[in-house]
């Protein structure tokens, strides 16, 4: 008796090239876009809150702050907009990790795709989140009286700038989706890291008026000068320093959240 032994003059291949990792992503985000459509109260926290969050804190604090709605909005407007994009990122991660548990990712592994397509689609469906929360926040605002100096234009730059620095936090929270063991536990580690990061800065009060310790958080915290360049291109005002900032933190980010996230699934789904 005789053992055949199979061989091969092809060599395999496990590189993917950046085309292709391009085009596995992009349709993996219309998986993500096709589940929004088929489940829409998931865009409840996106088409709800920037409404209610505008209309209350610009009446609760509108009078104390600015000594009225009208004189407040220009500057509440940015911060709320920076916090309903950002508080909604954290939804990619809880996503992930639902999906994870049902064994999805599971098949996508087993597929011959690029391995970060299936996280970096996720992430690119959810951008269509942030743009409704964007959208719904400046629409609330204009109809309450608000009237952006910079007009059209400089409104646009400040929900693209959002918009672009959600996607890249989101890596982080992706990362967490990854590693966690429940969504529910996602979620609280990632309330935990936000709230001190958009509540402790200038998205409602004017760093100045905070105790020194606070003051000094306020002025280093990465929220900040997002709010500030954010607040900035709406008002026609100088908000280089600002986009700078929020740009190469947001890079630094990708290049860090990126690469581990993707290990840590490979690893674990």
């Amino acid at each position: 008796m005789t053992t055949a032994v199979l061989t091969s003059t092809i060599p395999l291949k496990n590189h993917v090239s950046i085309g292709q990792s391009v085009r596995n992503s992009l349709t993996m985000a219309g998986r993500g876009l096709i589940k929004i459509r088929r489940t829409p109260e998931q865009l409840i926290d996106v088409t709800v809150q920037p409404i209610i969050f505008t209309v209350m804190f610009a009446y609760i604090f509108g009078g104390a702050i600015a000594g009225s709605v009208g004189s407040y909005l220009p500057y509440l407007l940015p911060g709320i907009l920076v916090q309903t994009v950002i508080t909604t990122s954290v939804v990619t991660g809880v996503q992930l990790r639902e999906d994870m548990e049902k064994g999805v990712f599971d098949r996508f592994r087993s597929l011959p795709i690029a391995r970060v397509a299936p996280l970096a689609g996720a992430l690119l469906a959810d951008t269509l989140r942030y743009a409704i929360a964007t959208t719904l926040t400046f629409a609330t605002g204009y109809v309450m009286g608000y009237r952006p100096a910079a007009g059209l234009g400089g409104v646009v730059a400040a929900g693209l700038l959002v918009i672009g620095a959600a996607w890249a936090l989101s890596w982080i929270f992706a990362f967490f989706g990854v590693i966690a063991r429940t969504a529910a536990s996602v979620q609280g580690i990632s309330f935990l890291i936000l709230f001190p990061l958009t509540f402790l800065s200038n998205a409602y009060v004017p760093t100045d008026t905070l105790p020194p310790a606070l003051e000094w958080f306020a002025e280093i915290n990465p929220v900040s000068h997002l709010v500030s360049a954010a607040r900035a291109l709406t008002m026609g005002t100088e908000a280089g320093a600002d986009i700078m900032a929020t740009i190469i933190g947001a890079a630094v980010v990708v290049a860090v959240f990126a690469p581990l996230t993707v290990r840590a699934y490979m690893r674990k789904a």
